[in-house]
């Protein structure tokens, strides 16, 4: 009988280990779900910004030399010149931030410049513009490569549409990660095209891409309700991206809202969903 306790016991304690074991492992891998999943949804959020941005303050560049928000001040505050080329062969815009950060009155900080070249005006079928950039960082994030803009004319509703082609790379200020992202989008021209202001221009954004980062891991996205982007709110104000890791079996969804201008969104999986802030 006195074996039979000493047995049962040893097994009791040997169980209690395995337990603790098992439970300590579910929560580190719970803690490494919630990390994941909060950093492929800040990788796209800080990309779609960036490139929006960019393609933001080159279209309202070109059109007015300067960048404006929406019935008052620039953008730009005081933080960057425009300087147009128009003899160029194909022409050119720089926008200059300078050479240390400057805050913008869209509350983000820049430095550097991005360099923008067209073929021809905005509205033309055909036109193409390339957007690049020199030492250009936003709130210390390097954002790197080029983003292609081709005016494809109209659509069979009439509205004006672009393929947008992104190549580039962002080097993350706080891990010095690098994160590739390449894109193919397309972006129609919803609302304001019938007037030469710019506070009113909306457009949808459709298509898909990767991000990559350094250590090699490898995320697909999806745009599986058009994002809204409107000139005169500084975020994305609706839309959902799917992204999904490779060898994933379901997918992140990232969720920007239904049309409010905030600097929120959402990111939702394995039935847990999390705010996030946009940067």
């Amino acid at each position: 009988m006195q074996t039979k306790r000493i047995i049962s016991t040893s097994t009791l304690i040997v169980l209690a280990m395995m337990l603790t074991m098992t439970a300590c492992k579910r929560d580190k891998d719970n803690t490494v779900d919630v990390e994941e999943d909060t950093y492929y949804a800040d990788d796209q959020a800080r990309m779609d910004q960036s490139f929006n941005d960019a393609q933001t303050l080159a279209d309202q560049a070109y059109e007015t030399g300067n960048v404006q928000m929406k019935g008052g001040p620039s953008i730009l505050g005081a933080c960057a010149t425009v300087t147009r080329d128009t003899t160029s062969t194909p022409r050119k815009i720089t926008i200059d931030f300078g050479t240390t950060n400057c805050l913008c009155n869209d509350g983000r900080l820049r430095r550097g410049k991005i360099i923008i070249t067209y073929t021809g005006k905005y509205r033309d079928s055909g036109s193409v513009k390339t957007i690049g950039f020199d030492g250009y960082y936003v709130n210390n994030n390097q954002v790197l490569g080029t983003k292609t803009v081709t005016n494809m004319g109209r659509n069979s509703s009439g509205q004006l549409y672009y393929n947008i082609a992104v190549n580039g790379m962002m080097i993350l200020n706080t891990t010095g990660d690098t994160v590739k992202h390449v894109a193919s989008r397309v972006r129609t021209w919803v609302n304001g095209e019938s007037t030469t202001l710019l506070s009113d221009d909306e457009y949808r954004i459709t298509g898909s891409g990767t991000n990559t980062r350094a250590s090699g891991k490898v995320v697909n996205y999806n745009i599986t309700s058009a994002l809204l982007v409107a000139l005169n709110c500084n975020w994305i104000k609706e839309g959902t991206i799917a992204i999904t890791p490779a060898g994933a079996s379901a997918a992140r969804v990232l969720d920007f809202g239904t049309g409010t201008c905030d600097d929120q969104a959402t990111i939702s999986y394995n039935g847990k969903t999390r705010t996030i802030t946009l940067r």
